[in-house]
Protein backbone atom coordinates (compact mmCIF):
# COMPACT_ATOMS: atom_id res chain seq x y z
CA UNK A 1 0.00 0.00 0.00
CA UNK A 2 2.48 2.13 1.00
CA UNK A 3 4.55 1.70 -2.52
CA UNK A 4 1.45 2.25 -4.80
CA UNK A 5 1.34 5.61 -2.75
CA UNK A 6 4.77 6.48 -3.17
CA UNK A 7 4.50 5.59 -7.44
CA UNK A 8 1.12 8.03 -7.72
CA UNK A 9 2.81 10.42 -5.64
CA UNK A 10 5.60 10.50 -7.89
CA UNK A 11 3.70 10.30 -10.81
CA UNK A 12 1.58 13.31 -9.85
CA UNK A 13 5.00 15.34 -9.21
CA UNK A 14 6.57 14.13 -12.88
CA UNK A 15 3.06 15.32 -13.95
CA UNK A 16 2.99 18.64 -12.52
CA UNK A 17 6.57 19.32 -13.33
CA UNK A 18 6.10 18.31 -17.16
CA UNK A 19 3.40 20.93 -16.86
CA UNK A 20 5.06 23.48 -15.24
CA UNK A 21 8.20 23.14 -18.27
CA UNK A 22 5.21 23.02 -20.65
CA UNK A 23 3.97 26.49 -19.23
CA UNK A 24 7.70 28.19 -18.87
CA UNK A 25 8.20 26.99 -22.42
CA UNK A 26 5.22 28.48 -23.67
CA UNK A 27 5.64 31.79 -21.78
CA UNK A 28 9.22 31.74 -22.86
CA UNK A 29 7.76 31.95 -26.78
CA UNK A 30 9.05 28.63 -27.52
CA UNK A 31 6.10 27.73 -29.47
CA UNK A 32 6.21 31.04 -31.49
CA UNK A 33 6.96 30.84 -35.48
CA UNK A 34 8.93 34.10 -36.65
CA UNK A 35 7.81 35.76 -39.74
CA UNK A 36 10.08 38.38 -40.39
CA UNK A 37 8.09 42.12 -41.98
CA UNK A 38 9.04 45.59 -41.97
CA UNK A 39 7.29 48.09 -43.62
CA UNK A 40 10.37 50.58 -43.61
CA UNK A 41 13.57 51.93 -45.10
CA UNK A 42 16.37 50.39 -42.70
CA UNK A 43 20.44 51.66 -42.41
CA UNK A 44 22.23 49.63 -40.08
CA UNK A 45 24.44 52.22 -38.51
CA UNK A 46 27.65 49.76 -36.92
CA UNK A 47 30.31 50.44 -34.33
CA UNK A 48 28.26 50.87 -31.20
CA UNK A 49 28.87 47.68 -28.64
CA UNK A 50 25.88 46.90 -26.53
CA UNK A 51 23.36 50.09 -27.54
CA UNK A 52 20.98 48.89 -24.88
CA UNK A 53 19.39 51.95 -24.53
CA UNK A 54 18.50 55.07 -26.65
CA UNK A 55 16.43 58.33 -25.52
CA UNK A 56 15.74 61.13 -27.99
CA UNK A 57 15.91 64.71 -27.31
CA UNK A 58 12.38 66.18 -26.96
CA UNK A 59 13.65 69.24 -28.63
CA UNK A 60 16.87 68.73 -30.68
CA UNK A 61 15.18 65.38 -32.00
CA UNK A 62 18.99 64.09 -31.49
CA UNK A 63 19.17 60.32 -30.17
CA UNK A 64 21.65 59.69 -27.02
CA UNK A 65 22.61 55.61 -27.29
CA UNK A 66 24.13 54.11 -24.19
CA UNK A 67 27.07 51.81 -25.05
CA UNK A 68 28.57 49.07 -23.33
CA UNK A 69 30.59 46.23 -24.17
CA UNK A 70 29.30 43.37 -22.04
CA UNK A 71 30.37 40.31 -23.82
CA UNK A 72 33.97 41.94 -23.17
CA UNK A 73 33.41 42.67 -19.41
CA UNK A 74 32.22 39.17 -19.42
CA UNK A 75 35.40 37.55 -20.46
CA UNK A 76 37.20 40.09 -17.80
CA UNK A 77 38.19 42.86 -20.28
CA UNK A 78 37.01 45.75 -18.88
CA UNK A 79 36.59 48.48 -21.40
CA UNK A 80 34.67 51.55 -20.20
CA UNK A 81 30.94 52.32 -21.49
CA UNK A 82 29.97 55.27 -23.92
CA UNK A 83 27.25 57.74 -24.77
CA UNK A 84 27.07 57.86 -28.05
CA UNK A 85 24.94 60.65 -30.07
CA UNK A 86 23.42 61.17 -33.26
CA UNK A 87 21.14 62.85 -35.34
CA UNK A 88 18.22 60.04 -36.51
CA UNK A 89 17.33 62.73 -39.66
CA UNK A 90 20.71 62.98 -41.29
CA UNK A 91 20.51 61.22 -44.90
CA UNK A 92 23.72 59.21 -42.99
CA UNK A 93 24.08 59.62 -39.33
CA UNK A 94 26.98 59.57 -38.04
CA UNK A 95 27.14 58.41 -34.28
CA UNK A 96 29.85 60.19 -32.32
CA UNK A 97 30.77 59.60 -28.61
CA UNK A 98 30.13 62.30 -26.19
CA UNK A 99 33.42 63.17 -24.24
CA UNK A 100 33.63 62.42 -20.53
CA UNK A 101 35.93 62.91 -17.87
CA UNK A 102 34.42 61.18 -14.98
CA UNK A 103 33.31 58.32 -13.71
CA UNK A 104 36.33 56.20 -14.61
CA UNK A 105 34.24 53.33 -13.78
CA UNK A 106 31.49 53.98 -15.87
CA UNK A 107 29.18 50.91 -17.86
CA UNK A 108 25.79 52.48 -18.31
CA UNK A 109 22.51 50.35 -19.05
CA UNK A 110 18.96 52.37 -18.92
CA UNK A 111 19.18 55.86 -19.51
CA UNK A 112 16.70 59.27 -19.79
CA UNK A 113 16.98 62.89 -20.42
CA UNK A 114 15.25 65.55 -18.47
CA UNK A 115 15.26 69.21 -20.56
CA UNK A 116 14.61 71.63 -18.13
CA UNK A 117 13.22 74.72 -17.95
CA UNK A 118 16.20 76.98 -18.33
CA UNK A 119 17.21 75.57 -21.39
CA UNK A 120 19.78 72.41 -19.35
CA UNK A 121 19.44 69.04 -20.27
CA UNK A 122 20.59 66.40 -18.22
CA UNK A 123 21.54 62.55 -18.86
CA UNK A 124 20.35 60.16 -16.18
CA UNK A 125 21.70 56.84 -16.80
CA UNK A 126 22.66 53.33 -14.72
CA UNK A 127 25.54 52.69 -13.45
CA UNK A 128 27.10 49.10 -13.01
CA UNK A 129 30.88 49.77 -11.73
CA UNK A 130 32.81 46.98 -10.17
CA UNK A 131 31.69 48.06 -6.65
CA UNK A 132 27.95 48.59 -7.26
CA UNK A 133 25.51 50.05 -9.28
CA UNK A 134 24.51 53.69 -8.96
CA UNK A 135 22.69 56.25 -10.99
CA UNK A 136 25.08 59.06 -12.80
CA UNK A 137 23.63 62.31 -13.29
CA UNK A 138 25.65 64.24 -16.24
CA UNK A 139 24.87 67.99 -17.99
CA UNK A 140 24.84 67.83 -21.38
CA UNK A 141 27.36 70.43 -22.70
CA UNK A 142 27.10 70.41 -26.79
CA UNK A 143 29.21 67.03 -27.58
CA UNK A 144 30.32 66.32 -23.50
CA UNK A 145 28.92 65.15 -20.93
CA UNK A 146 29.94 67.12 -17.66
CA UNK A 147 29.44 64.84 -14.51
CA UNK A 148 27.25 66.39 -11.63
CA UNK A 149 26.26 63.44 -9.17
CA UNK A 150 26.76 59.58 -8.21
CA UNK A 151 23.82 58.23 -6.28
CA UNK A 152 24.30 54.97 -4.88
CA UNK A 153 21.87 53.55 -2.44
CA UNK A 154 21.67 49.37 -1.04
CA UNK A 155 18.07 49.21 -2.84
CA UNK A 156 19.83 49.65 -5.84
CA UNK A 157 19.86 45.60 -6.10
CA UNK A 158 19.73 44.92 -9.68
CA UNK A 159 18.73 48.39 -11.72
CA UNK A 160 17.80 48.31 -14.93
CA UNK A 161 16.32 51.41 -16.67
CA UNK A 162 15.65 54.88 -15.23
CA UNK A 163 13.20 57.91 -15.43
CA UNK A 164 13.95 61.22 -14.95
CA UNK A 165 11.71 63.45 -13.61
CA UNK A 166 13.04 66.16 -12.40
CA UNK A 167 16.94 67.66 -11.73
CA UNK A 168 17.23 65.27 -8.50
CA UNK A 169 14.14 63.49 -8.99
CA UNK A 170 13.75 59.66 -11.10
CA UNK A 171 12.42 56.46 -10.92
CA UNK A 172 14.05 53.59 -11.49
CA UNK A 173 13.73 49.77 -12.25
CA UNK A 174 14.96 46.84 -10.48
CA UNK A 175 14.57 43.77 -12.59
CA UNK A 176 14.78 41.34 -9.81
CA UNK A 177 13.95 40.91 -6.27
CA UNK A 178 16.70 37.94 -4.98
CA UNK A 179 20.20 39.28 -4.49
CA UNK A 180 21.75 35.90 -5.26
CA UNK A 181 22.23 34.86 -8.79
CA UNK A 182 20.56 31.20 -8.01
CA UNK A 183 17.75 33.58 -7.11
CA UNK A 184 18.12 35.59 -10.09
CA UNK A 185 18.18 32.68 -11.78
CA UNK A 186 14.43 30.98 -9.96
CA UNK A 187 12.72 34.45 -10.74
CA UNK A 188 13.43 34.40 -14.35
CA UNK A 189 12.75 30.85 -15.22
CA UNK A 190 9.67 30.31 -13.03
CA UNK A 191 8.42 33.43 -14.39
CA UNK A 192 8.22 34.91 -10.40
CA UNK A 193 6.79 38.53 -10.07
CA UNK A 194 9.42 39.78 -7.45
CA UNK A 195 10.80 42.48 -9.03
CA UNK A 196 10.40 46.45 -8.35
CA UNK A 197 10.23 50.10 -9.10
CA UNK A 198 12.14 52.58 -7.03
CA UNK A 199 11.46 56.40 -6.80
CA UNK A 200 14.43 59.00 -5.81
CA UNK A 201 12.76 62.25 -4.34
CA UNK A 202 15.99 63.73 -4.09
CA UNK A 203 16.51 62.54 -0.45
CA UNK A 204 16.03 58.74 -0.28
CA UNK A 205 15.03 55.70 -2.75
CA UNK A 206 11.61 54.30 -1.72
CA UNK A 207 9.46 51.51 -2.95
CA UNK A 208 7.09 52.54 -5.92
CA UNK A 209 5.66 49.53 -7.17
CA UNK A 210 6.47 45.88 -6.36
CA UNK A 211 5.36 42.79 -7.80
CA UNK A 212 6.45 42.72 -11.28
CA UNK A 213 7.88 40.12 -12.99
CA UNK A 214 11.32 41.00 -14.10
CA UNK A 215 10.74 45.00 -14.36
CA UNK A 216 12.56 46.31 -17.28
CA UNK A 217 11.84 49.79 -19.52
CA UNK A 218 9.79 52.28 -17.89
CA UNK A 219 8.41 55.55 -19.61
CA UNK A 220 5.68 58.58 -18.81
CA UNK A 221 3.45 60.51 -20.63
CA UNK A 222 4.06 63.86 -21.81
CA UNK A 223 1.24 65.11 -19.07
CA UNK A 224 3.31 63.01 -16.41
CA UNK A 225 0.06 61.48 -15.64
CA UNK A 226 0.43 58.00 -16.13
CA UNK A 227 4.03 55.32 -15.70
CA UNK A 228 4.70 52.77 -17.84
CA UNK A 229 6.63 50.04 -16.77
CA UNK A 230 7.79 47.04 -18.63
CA UNK A 231 7.23 43.42 -17.10
CA UNK A 232 9.70 40.96 -19.16
CA UNK A 233 8.60 37.54 -17.95
CA UNK A 234 4.98 38.78 -17.20
CA UNK A 235 4.98 39.46 -21.29
CA UNK A 236 3.21 42.77 -20.20
CA UNK A 237 2.66 46.69 -19.72
CA UNK A 238 1.74 47.73 -16.52
CA UNK A 239 0.20 51.07 -16.29
CA UNK A 240 0.35 53.61 -12.79
CA UNK A 241 -1.01 56.22 -12.03
CA UNK A 242 1.08 58.82 -10.88
CA UNK A 243 1.05 61.84 -8.30
CA UNK A 244 3.52 64.18 -9.07
CA UNK A 245 4.01 65.88 -6.02
CA UNK A 246 4.99 62.94 -3.82
CA UNK A 247 6.19 60.64 -6.61
CA UNK A 248 3.68 58.12 -5.46
CA UNK A 249 2.28 55.35 -8.13
CA UNK A 250 -1.18 53.89 -8.19
CA UNK A 251 -1.76 50.14 -10.12
CA UNK A 252 -4.51 51.33 -12.77
CA UNK A 253 -3.87 48.56 -15.30
CA UNK A 254 -2.25 46.15 -17.35
CA UNK A 255 -1.76 45.95 -21.09
CA UNK A 256 -0.75 41.80 -22.29
CA UNK A 257 1.48 42.13 -25.20
CA UNK A 258 2.15 38.18 -25.21
CA UNK A 259 6.06 39.17 -25.93
CA UNK A 260 9.10 39.48 -23.43
CA UNK A 261 8.93 43.20 -23.48
CA UNK A 262 11.94 45.31 -23.21
CA UNK A 263 12.60 49.09 -23.03
CA UNK A 264 9.83 51.40 -23.44
CA UNK A 265 9.54 54.85 -24.99
CA UNK A 266 6.50 57.37 -25.11
CA UNK A 267 6.41 59.52 -28.68
CA UNK A 268 5.31 63.24 -28.74
CA UNK A 269 1.38 61.83 -29.37
CA UNK A 270 1.60 59.39 -26.53
CA UNK A 271 1.73 56.70 -28.37
CA UNK A 272 3.77 53.54 -26.63
CA UNK A 273 6.55 51.97 -28.15
CA UNK A 274 8.42 48.86 -26.92
CA UNK A 275 11.45 46.45 -28.06
CA UNK A 276 10.91 42.85 -27.13
CA UNK A 277 12.43 39.50 -27.38
CA UNK A 278 9.19 36.94 -28.65
CA UNK A 279 11.69 34.16 -28.24
CA UNK A 280 13.28 34.70 -24.29
CA UNK A 281 15.03 31.50 -24.69
CA UNK A 282 16.38 32.12 -28.04
CA UNK A 283 17.55 35.69 -26.19
CA UNK A 284 19.40 33.58 -23.10
CA UNK A 285 21.62 31.61 -25.81
CA UNK A 286 22.04 35.34 -27.26
CA UNK A 287 23.43 36.06 -24.21
CA UNK A 288 25.98 33.25 -24.23
CA UNK A 289 27.11 32.57 -27.61
CA UNK A 290 27.15 35.85 -30.54
CA UNK A 291 26.57 32.88 -32.82
CA UNK A 292 23.18 31.99 -31.63
CA UNK A 293 20.89 34.84 -33.40
CA UNK A 294 17.57 35.95 -31.19
CA UNK A 295 14.65 37.30 -32.56
CA UNK A 296 13.55 41.15 -32.79
CA UNK A 297 10.68 42.75 -32.22
CA UNK A 298 9.19 46.51 -32.03
CA UNK A 299 5.73 46.83 -31.03
CA UNK A 300 3.77 49.80 -30.45
CA UNK A 301 0.31 51.13 -28.81
CA UNK A 302 -1.24 54.13 -30.28
CA UNK A 303 -3.62 54.55 -27.73
CA UNK A 304 -2.36 52.66 -24.60
CA UNK A 305 -5.30 54.16 -21.93
CA UNK A 306 -7.18 50.33 -20.85
CA UNK A 307 -5.65 46.92 -20.71
CA UNK A 308 -7.66 45.89 -24.26
CA UNK A 309 -5.43 48.84 -26.47
CA UNK A 310 -4.59 47.47 -29.59
CA UNK A 311 -0.98 46.09 -29.66
CA UNK A 312 0.52 47.07 -33.31
CA UNK A 313 3.60 45.02 -34.40
CA UNK A 314 5.83 47.15 -36.64
CA UNK A 315 8.49 45.22 -37.01
CA UNK A 316 9.97 41.67 -36.84
CA UNK A 317 12.79 39.74 -37.69
CA UNK A 318 14.30 36.34 -37.01
CA UNK A 319 17.94 38.28 -35.81
CA UNK A 320 20.24 38.20 -39.03
CA UNK A 321 19.38 41.98 -39.21
CA UNK A 322 19.71 42.57 -35.83
CA UNK A 323 19.47 40.54 -33.03
CA UNK A 324 18.16 40.75 -29.32
CA UNK A 325 16.68 44.05 -29.62
CA UNK A 326 16.13 46.33 -26.70
CA UNK A 327 14.90 49.68 -27.90
CA UNK A 328 12.77 51.38 -30.37
CA UNK A 329 13.06 54.86 -29.86
CA UNK A 330 10.63 57.22 -32.16
CA UNK A 331 11.32 60.17 -34.19
CA UNK A 332 9.61 62.33 -36.75
CA UNK A 333 8.98 59.42 -39.28
CA UNK A 334 10.35 56.16 -38.03
CA UNK A 335 12.42 55.09 -35.08
CA UNK A 336 15.80 53.14 -33.95
CA UNK A 337 16.47 49.87 -32.48
CA UNK A 338 19.57 49.18 -29.82
CA UNK A 339 20.35 45.91 -28.86
CA UNK A 340 21.80 44.58 -26.02
CA UNK A 341 25.24 42.65 -27.18
CA UNK A 342 25.83 43.59 -30.43
CA UNK A 343 27.31 46.64 -31.66
CA UNK A 344 24.91 48.05 -34.11
CA UNK A 345 21.77 50.19 -34.38
CA UNK A 346 19.02 50.04 -36.77
CA UNK A 347 17.71 53.58 -38.52
CA UNK A 348 14.09 53.03 -39.89
CA UNK A 349 12.14 55.80 -41.63
CA UNK A 350 10.01 56.53 -44.31
CA UNK A 351 7.53 53.75 -42.52
CA UNK A 352 4.07 53.09 -44.17
CA UNK A 353 2.98 52.43 -40.45
CA UNK A 354 4.38 56.25 -39.66
CA UNK A 355 0.69 57.40 -41.68
CA UNK A 356 -1.91 58.86 -39.57
CA UNK A 357 -4.90 57.54 -41.36
CA UNK A 358 -7.36 60.27 -39.55
CA UNK A 359 -5.72 62.88 -41.63
CA UNK A 360 -5.68 61.64 -45.35
CA UNK A 361 -8.53 62.87 -47.27
CA UNK A 362 -8.49 60.20 -49.81
CA UNK A 363 -9.49 57.40 -47.11
CA UNK A 364 -13.19 56.73 -46.25
CA UNK A 365 -14.94 58.76 -43.06
CA UNK A 366 -15.39 55.85 -41.47
CA UNK A 367 -11.75 54.60 -41.19
CA UNK A 368 -10.76 58.09 -40.92
CA UNK A 369 -12.90 58.61 -37.45
CA UNK A 370 -12.24 54.77 -36.28
CA UNK A 371 -8.54 56.08 -36.53
CA UNK A 372 -8.74 59.33 -34.68
CA UNK A 373 -11.39 57.96 -31.80
CA UNK A 374 -8.86 54.98 -31.22
CA UNK A 375 -5.87 57.91 -30.47
CA UNK A 376 -8.02 60.27 -28.35
CA UNK A 377 -7.98 59.90 -24.07
CA UNK A 378 -10.70 59.32 -22.41
CA UNK A 379 -10.65 62.83 -21.70
CA UNK A 380 -10.55 64.04 -24.88
CA UNK A 381 -13.46 61.95 -26.24
CA UNK A 382 -15.56 63.44 -22.82
CA UNK A 383 -14.56 66.68 -23.76
CA UNK A 384 -16.03 66.58 -27.65
CA UNK A 385 -19.58 65.98 -26.36
CA UNK A 386 -20.17 69.86 -25.40
CA UNK A 387 -21.00 72.31 -28.44
CA UNK A 388 -18.17 74.40 -28.71
CA UNK A 389 -15.83 71.66 -28.11
CA UNK A 390 -11.75 72.51 -27.60
CA UNK A 391 -8.86 72.13 -30.01
CA UNK A 392 -6.71 68.68 -29.48
CA UNK A 393 -3.60 69.74 -30.89
CA UNK A 394 -1.37 66.85 -29.81
CA UNK A 395 -3.45 65.10 -32.64
CA UNK A 396 -3.65 68.22 -35.19
CA UNK A 397 -7.73 68.17 -34.39
CA UNK A 398 -8.48 72.26 -34.61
Amino acid sequence: MIVKRMIVGLAVVLVLAGLLAVRSLYLAGAFKSIKPHTGCERLVLGGIPGPEDIAIHPITGRAFISSDDRRARAAGRDVPGRIFVLDPTADVPAPRPLARSAPADFHPHGISLFAAADGQTLLFAVNHKAVGPSVEIFEVAGDALIHKESIADPRLSSPNDILAVGPRRFYVTNDHGSRSRRGRDIEAYLFLRRASVLYFDGRALEVAAKRVGYANGIAMTPDGATVYVAGTTDRSIHAYKRDPASGRLTRSFRIKTGTAVDNLAVDSAGSLWAAAHPKLLRFARHAARPEALSPSQVLRIAAPHAEDAAVEELYLDDGREISGSSVAAPFPGGFLVGQVFGDKVLLCRRCASEATPYLDPDLPLERRVADLVARMTLEEKIAQMVHEAPAVDRLAVP
